[in-house]
């Protein structure tokens, strides 16, 4: 699924799933996701974790769209605090949690949404005045001058917070994955994201099928 780039710095891996079995916990995914963030929590402090490249990468592309990451927290840094602080990652499902890991991975915002309440085409722009969403875990999400994805319905998700309209739930068979990428980063890395997660819904979620794409500005 293309998706249209009106924001500066960065570039989108795309990924869509079909025929998921979406369960609340997939054991040998639990599994990884602890051996993952345990190995993260050996690589990072809280200190040494704000100057990691990828990090500061994507707080760079936040500032350029006018963000203070501080304030408005990327959610892969948000994620990674939690683990570097011992926390690990909080279990929502297979899918959701394959998105997630693959966020502390690369350290770049991951949005999972359910591609059949997605209504194309989408774009990436900035929020207008008066747009708002529910989001998950949060009550309105105010996104005037904020980076979101929308699509004919309006708003959906965004690199710090998605919205309850686009959520994954178990009844979701498609899915579409998007990863916000700093501009700046090799393509290579993104092809090998992308390909870790088509396998990984695959193992992990049963999918049938998964097509990748990149997309830019």
């Amino acid at each position: 699924m293309e998706i249209q780039i009106e924001l500066r710095g960065v570039k989108l891996g795309v990924v869509e799933a079909d025929g998921l079995r979406v369960v609340p916990v997939d054991l040998g995914l639990a599994k990884l996701m602890d051996d993952v963030s345990e190995r993260k929590r050996g690589e990072f402090t809280l200190d040494s974790l704000a100057e990691a490249p990828a990090i500061r990468a994507v707080r760079a592309m936040f500032r350029e769209w006018g963000m203070d990451p501080s304030k408005y927290r990327p959610s892969s840094e948000a994620l990674l605090r939690r683990v570097v602080q011992g926390k690990g990652l909080f279990p929502v499902s297979n899918a959701v949690d394959i998105c997630n890991l693959g966020s502390i991975e690369t350290g770049w915002p991951y949005g999972c949404y359910d591609r059949s309440r997605i209504r194309p085409p989408i774009v990436l722009r900035y929020g207008a005045p008066r747009e708002m969403y529910e989001g998950i875990g949060k009550k309105m999400w105010h996104l005037d001058g904020r980076p979101v994805l929308a699509d004919l319905d309006g708003p959906f998700g965004s690199p710090i917070s998605d919205s309850t309209r686009s959520m994954i739930t178990e009844s979701a068979r498609e899915i579409l994955v998007v990863i916000y990428v700093p501009d700046g980063a090799p393509d290579s890395g993104i092809d090998e994201a992308m390909e870790r997660l088509r396998e990984r819904f695959a193992q992990f979620a049963g999918a049938s099928t998964a097509r990748t794409l990149m997309c830019r500005l």
